[in-house]
């Protein structure tokens, strides 16, 4: 007796080999049998004709930490295929977290929670965060990976621009490591974002050495993805190199910002001469021409310096705000200046807290400029940011499409939303997120495979699965094989499509009809259920 028998389904493996016809079983979580007709007894039969049955896709870089403690079900994650998800990304994690700077690391973590909400927080090393997300219960997978932020904030210089003394370096090694023995899979960093944009690379590199301890990955939100491109891949290969890591996963390469469109044609010969050399450098991207991040970042480092009751005391001084618009007009090396390079006008607000503002949720900053009758668009940039406190997300026009195509054929690519939950109801349905959050994988598939013909479907199956699991060193998860975890995802290849837009991102994706995590069905029909046999997949350091 099986629990699940899927029948009469078209095969795509995840190894990127062609496909076959063959039914699968599924007993206690597990593939059981795959053969190519299995007529035993089960609990439960899906007939997949006429749809692909493939691995549960991996999203190699998400931040669904930050909404998972909110709504546990990751609906916008489920609904596009999504079985297991990489948090930790971009040098932001929910831990560690010390009494002693308890305020200042909540206060970055709430700047991005939903309107009304905030992160509680009982939690302070990474392994009672981790015992904490296994009580909370998931629909997804977790592989937890610690951020760079918070090991600052918790045993360094936090946000103040200096480097750190030997001892602070020591206690930032002791929480990476910490970390590792609780189960994280790597260290990741954002290096554009305060306080992490104050550390120097050897700082990085010191810090790193940690997880490399326990044979962990580099992650890395790169230090600049525009003007200085090529020479921030080069220290993010650097890195991996000095820290002895395992590997190097480079977050959502791009050129960003029409000047900088076709350097990944050098930043991917970078990868390949490091790949030569021995080094394990990959990278991951989602299928849009538009980035997302907070608006705070826009600010020079030096005003971010002391934190966030800094930045707002700045922008409330004249002289302050004059000296900030002078750095963003000129534009300085010191670190990417999306106003001077990309434009105001591909500058778009997703998401606010205030009523005030609400009605310029979609709106370009040029727009919201003549809609709230302001003087410029510093004077808008300057007050949305006072006014909601920090708490303002934007989306960034900034890609090429040739760049785009180019970095996703690449054998160095997986794939990862860079995103996190949401739903087009309740506390994660606010404002309007990059649609990314909802169809990355299943754009995937309709973009680049049905309707550009970039790759096979085959080859966009191994990228959204077998290729990740296998730099994640997962155990018997990534494809479909006997003895490897039922995490499958089934869905038609003719209608599966993104719905979801920017003028209108709370949509679900079509098309992917059952979802199955650890051999429990999450997604019936393409309607989710209430099951949540979602785990928290451990690092453990011998593999």
């Amino acid at each position: 007796m099986y629990d699940i028998v899927i029948k009469n389904g078209k095969i795509i493996d995840g190894t990127g080999e062609e496909s076959y016809f063959a039914d699968i079983a599924i007993k206690e979580g597990k593939i059981v049998q795959i053969s190519e007709k299995i007529d035993a007894e089960s609990n439960r039969i899906i007939d997949a004709e006429n749809l692909i049955v493939s691995p549960g896709f991996i999203d190699m870089h998400s931040h669904s930490d930050f909404s998972l403690v909110f709504d546990n079900k990751a609906q916008s994650v489920i609904t596009q295929g999504i079985t297991t998800s990489v948090i930790g990304m971009c040098g932001a994690s929910l831990a560690p977290v010390t009494d002693e700077k308890f305020e200042e690391f909540k206060r970055d973590c709430d700047i991005g929670a939903p309107p009304g909400a905030e992160y509680e927080l009982p939690w302070r090393t990474f392994a009672e965060y981790l015992d904490a997300m296994e009580k909370l219960k998931m629909a997804t997978n977790i592989v937890p990976v610690v951020g760079f932020s918070g090991v600052r904030i918790a045993g360094g210089p936090g946000s103040e621009n200096r480097e750190p003394t030997s001892e602070e370096i020591q206690k930032m090694q002791e929480f990476v490591e910490e970390a590792m023995q609780a189960g994280a899979f790597g260290f990741s960093t954002g290096l554009i974002y305060a306080p992490q944009v104050y550390a120097k690379t050897e700082e990085v590199i010191e810090v790193a050495k940690a997880a490399a301890k326990y044979n962990g990955l580099y992650f890395s939100h790169i230090r600049d993805e525009g003007p200085r491109l090529v020479e921030s891949v080069k220290e993010f290969i650097e890195i991996v190199e000095k820290s002895g890591s395992r590997g190097g996963q480079m977050a959502h390469h791009k050129a960003s910002g029409r000047p900088n469109w076709g350097k990944t044609i050098t930043t991917l010969d970078l990868f390949e001469e490091a790949n030569k050399k021995g080094l394990d450098i990959t990278g991951d991207q989602y299928p849009y021409n538009r980035s997302a991040t907070s608006l705070i970042t826009m600010l020079p480092p030096w005003v971010h310096e002391g934190g966030l009751e800094k930045i707002l005391e700045r922008l409330e001084s004249t002289e302050m705000r004059s000296k900030i618009k002078k750095d963003l007009i000129e534009e300085t090396e010191e670190a990417e200046n999306w106003m001077a390079t990309i434009g105001p006008e591909n500058i778009f607000i997703s998401s606010v807290k205030t009523q005030y503002w609400l009605d310029i949720e979609g709106k370009n900053l040029e727009e919201i400029t003549k809609i709230k009758a302001k003087k410029d668009v510093f004077e808008t940039l300057f007050d949305l940011i006072l006014e909601e406190k920090g708490a303002v997300w934007i989306t960034i026009r900034s890609m090429g499409e040739e760049d785009i195509h180019r970095v996703m054929k690449s054998k160095y690519t997986m794939i990862g939303c860079d995103g996190s939950g949401y739903a087009p109801t309740g506390i994660l349905s606010y404002g309007k997120p990059h649609p990314r959050n909802y169809g990355t994988f299943p754009r995937i598939i309709r973009k680049f495979v049905k309707e550009e013909g970039l790759f096979s479907l085959e080859e966009a199956i191994r990228k959204m699965s077998g290729a990740s699991a296998a730099k994640l060193k997962l155990e018997k998860r990534g494809l479909l094989k006997e003895g490897y975890w039922a995490d499958i995802t089934i869905f038609n290849e003719e209608e599966i499509y993104d719905v979801a837009t920017f003028e209108d991102p709370h949509q679900f994706s079509k098309g992917i009809e059952y979802v199955i995590v650890n051999g429990k069905i999450v997604l019936e029909e393409g309607k989710q259920l209430e099951e949540v046999p979602g785990k928290i997949i451990r690092w453990k350091s011998s593999i």
